[in-house]
């Protein structure tokens, strides 16, 4: 069971698509052509990775650019082999006003739903507001976003620099708005900054998964109470490596994720910056953490409970 819970849209943009798009739009070909642009060379850190991932924003201005990725993210998911994947993006960033955060959310929807329907594999759109929107600009995302609920999207986030912009109080009532609508809750946190933050954003914020949540295990009194409360944390091995929250993927804390009892499920995050598919962070469980089949069956059935829709079990 290949389930897909941590997937960024903006993130899995097709090199030849982006030099497509970028001649259709006269915009200018970056020095050693979009797979350099768009590829990181190795790791970095949190804000040089999102800097690359943001190399393919000027493409979601263009509503039919938005709805033909995500169309192809949702087809490369369905070759890769997953049974489901949940695509989260950010719709503020790609509007040019309030009322266009609707318009992409649509645009995005549509072009996930064709890519179901060719391939047969189900997908459901996640969302994100962003840490450095102000609290206005995301409680009308959490609007736009809740509009859609039932038709295409099925959850809701908070991206962006961490390092940055720590603060999540802010976006408490966005959040609240998300919520009402009946969508699902998870929060990129504890991955650039502290364990707490990862407890903070489950209790201000009602988030039920945590986004990378790797700096969770530096606190064993947040890690126990994750464990015990049945947070849901997000792991992206090669990701986490790759913006520097840890020194390599053999640092990286699923093992004592696992050993601590806290439920993991598995994404590959931006998987064109870092060159990896979830097959390939399955992999590295097996491989580098000697994951059992048990271990991955406990992350097949966390992940069918924690997908922000119905999934056969």
């Amino acid at each position: 069971m290949l389930v897909n819970l941590h997937s960024h849209l903006e993130g899995r943009v097709r090199p030849s698509t982006a030099a497509e798009l970028a001649t259709s739009a006269g915009l200018p070909t970056p020095e050693g052509g979009w797979e350099r642009a768009i590829r990181l060379e190795g790791p970095a850190d949190l804000t040089v990775y999102l800097a690359k991932v943001a190399s393919t924003y000027p493409f979601f201005r263009s509503l039919d650019a938005a709805r033909r990725i995500a169309r192809e993210a949702v087809e490369d998911g369905a070759a890769c082999g997953l049974d489901y994947l949940e695509l989260r993006f950010g719709p503020a960033t790609h509007a040019e006003h309030d009322r266009g955060i609707a318009d992409v959310i649509a645009a995005v929807t549509e072009g996930m739903r064709e890519g179901s329907l060719a391939t047969g594999m189900p997908s459901g759109a996640v969302v994100a507001a962003l840490r450095h929107h102000s609290p206005a600009t995301n409680e009308t995302v959490a609007r736009a976003a809740a509009r859609f609920a039932g038709t295409g999207v099925v959850g809701f986030d908070l991206a962006g620099d961490e390092l940055l912009y720590p603060a999540l109080a802010p976006h408490r009532p966005a959040f609240d708005i998300a919520r009402a609508a009946g969508l699902g809750v998870t929060c990129h946190a504890a991955e650039a900054g502290p364990a707490e933050a990862a407890r903070e954003a489950v209790e201000l914020l009602g988030a039920t998964r945590i986004g990378h949540g790797a700096h969770i295990v530096d606190d064993p009194e947040v890690l126990r109470w994750c464990a015990e409360t049945g947070v849901i944390v997000e792991v992206c091995p090669t990701s986490n490596w790759y913006t520097g929250a840890i020194a390599s993927v053999a640092a990286h804390p699923a093992a004592r994720f696992r050993d601590a009892g806290v439920r993991l499920v598995l994404g590959d995050d931006n998987p064109m910056q870092t060159g990896t598919d979830l097959r390939d962070e399955r992999d590295i469980l097996i491989d580098v953490f000697e994951f059992t089949a048990h271990d991955l069956a406990n992350i097949d059935q966390a992940s069918l409970d924690a997908a922000f829709t119905d999934l056969p079990h």
